[in-house]
């Protein structure tokens, strides 16, 4: 299975030719060339995860494709084909299989209201935790962990890649950052994934991963 990171918390998974888009939101590249994708996951409704443009240019290549995101995402997507997902739901499209895990996003303040959030593990292997720090039930090869945003403190960070103790983690949800963020984050997140036996990547926008 191959990943593809794309700018801010845009991931893509393509295996025998299909692929699985997980949160196109407003910051990542057009997503206006994509070709068999079998469905598309939104964590929340925030738009860094999901934006009407990017959803647009998908369906137009891939008509019907479905659409898995909490219910208050499928409320404002009333126009599109979606599916809402609960904690512990379990789907299989195009030879993925897609878990989720968790019910809300992290505060990000006492003024604003908390809204859903899911986790989705994908192929038993590859977990991302949208905006929460939801740990699975499982054990994680590879963990997706978010490395800026308004509700993130390093500390919360640190303390959910010890829990989760993957083999492999790399940063996610990380536009917020200057050079100089990411090398002080990412060097965090590299330090506790390699305490717990794990290793760290940081992959630039585009980049891509094979996973075992």
């Amino acid at each position: 299975m191959l990943l593809t990171k794309y700018e801010h918390a845009c991931l893509e998974l393509e295996e025998g030719g299909k692929r699985l888009i997980i949160d196109p939101g407003v910051y990542s590249r057009p997503m206006d060339d994509k070709h068999n994708v079998v469905a598309i996951v939104i964590t929340h409704q925030h738009d860094d995860h999901c934006w009407e443009e990017q959803l647009d240019r998908i369906i137009a290549l891939n008509p019907g494709v479905p659409i898995l995101a909490p219910s208050d995402v499928c409320d404002r997507l009333k126009n599109y084909q979606t599916t809402s997902v609960y904690h512990g739901d379990h789907y299989e499209y195009g030879g993925f299989t897609i878990d989720f895990f968790g019910d809300l996003h992290e505060a990000i303040h006492s003024s604003i209201p908390v809204i859903q959030n899911r986790g989705v593990l994908i192929n038993n292997s590859l977990y991302y935790p949208g905006d929460s720090y939801t740990t699975p039930d499982c054990p994680v090869e590879y963990l997706a962990v978010p490395t800026s945003a308004p509700w993130l403190r390093i500390a919360e960070v640190i303390d959910f890649v010890a829990e989760v103790k993957a083999k492999h983690t790399f940063a996610t949800h990380n536009i917020h950052l200057s050079e100089l963020g990411h090398a002080m984050n990412n060097g965090r997140v590299k330090a506790t994934a390699e305490a717990n036996g794990g290793d760290f990547q940081y992959l630039q926008p585009g980049e891509s991963l094979e996973l075992n």
